[in-house]
């Protein structure tokens, strides 16, 4: 039985959730076509620059992405306090970004007042908008819906561009959050795209290691953060340093995690394994044989929710059903 969305994301239970999305009939609507010699590389920097613009304006918080030939996952964090901290001029002007606005909330945002007689209309629509901006729901709307059209405007023809709207996953918990970064930051190179992760285009890792490469060679900080609006939500290490909004592993931990489980999988687990597990490893007691598994096999193991086994099958009580998709083995990763 089909779930609801409003059930499958609820930011009371995670706010962190893996969205996909795929191409109709799984042409290779965003690379290189085999079957008519056509490039459509170029449509995935549309996606990314789409995502990029979407995070500035909506209260979501982009964890990980990866735009491949035919699909695009997504790694994404509701910042519910972001989202009830807006002004009324703030969210009308978030999203008079992206859509025309009613002539009342022009009016508003132009006046800085209103008539008495329009205050109870504009604070619908104020509480409205205010809701889709903390929304994956709407965020994935507004990502799919202006690549579809451009596209088809592109190929002078009409129809769908995607399967469906997208399909998501709840991520329950910190070792769930990290399991699926991976998987998603690793797609190319699980592909057999590249061999590289700062060769892997279109990725959250590759703009991960360019901005690091980026900071260090930056004299200042802020020359960083002036010059890229569209910032990943960070890496702030497992302290909780001054309660900073972010994940909560150090990003040097997760570029050596990530190096190693990459060449894991990529020589079938022969030669190229570091001698030393990574740090990250050892803090969280996970075996090096039960994580690579887990990462390499992310997709497999679960469907639209993951995390310790407790929690998926309360989150399951909680949307309704009677049975959750997890790995059996998984007390390996999720010690109670």
């Amino acid at each position: 039985m089909t779930i609801s969305r409003r059930k499958l994301i609820d930011p009371q239970i995670t706010p962190f959730y893996h969205v996909i999305n795929r191409c109709v009939r799984r042409a290779y609507l965003c690379g290189d076509d085999p079957y008519n010699g056509k490039n459509y590389q170029h449509r995935r920097g549309w996606i990314v620059n789409k995502i990029k613009q979407l995070a500035s304006v909506f209260c979501v918080d982009v964890c990980a992405y990866a735009v491949m030939s035919n699909h695009y996952h997504l790694v994404l964090r509701i910042d519910t306090e972001q989202q009830q901290k807006l002004t009324p001029e703030a969210a009308i002007s978030r999203w008079l970004q992206l859509f025309n606005g009613h002539p009342i909330a022009v009016e508003f945002l132009k006046e800085g007042q209103i008539a008495a007689d329009k205050q109870q209309a504009l604070s619908i629509l104020v509480a409205e908008w205010q809701q889709r901006l903390g929304s994956i729901s709407w965020f994935m709307r507004c990502l799919n819906e202006e690549i579809a059209r451009k596209a088809n405007k592109e190929d002078q023809c009409k129809g769908a561009f995607w399967e469906g709207r997208f399909k998501s996953q709840a991520l329950l918990d910190e070792q769930a959050l990290l399991s699926c970064m991976m998987y998603v930051d690793l797609n190319p190179i699980r592909a057999g795209v590249t061999s590289s992760l700062d060769q892997s285009d279109f990725t959250s890792i590759q703009q991960r290691i360019r901005e690091y490469h980026h900071a260090k060679a930056s004299s200042s900080k802020k020359m960083l953060s002036s010059t890229n609006h569209f910032q990943l939500l960070p890496f702030v290490g497992s302290e909780h340093q001054a309660k900073k909004a972010g994940i909560n592993f150090a990003f040097a931990d997760y570029l050596e995690l990530i190096d190693w489980t990459g060449r894991c999988i990529r020589n079938d687990k022969k030669g190229f394994i570091a001698p030393n597990q990574p740090k990250i490893l050892q803090q969280m007691g996970i075996t090096a044989d039960a994580w690579l598994e887990h990462s390499e096999q992310f997709m497999e193991h679960y469907a639209n929710v993951s995390g310790r086994w407790s929690r998926m099958c309360a989150f399951k009580q909680r949307i309704g059903g009677h049975w959750c998709k997890g790995k059996l083995a998984s007390h390996q990763l999720h010690p109670n």
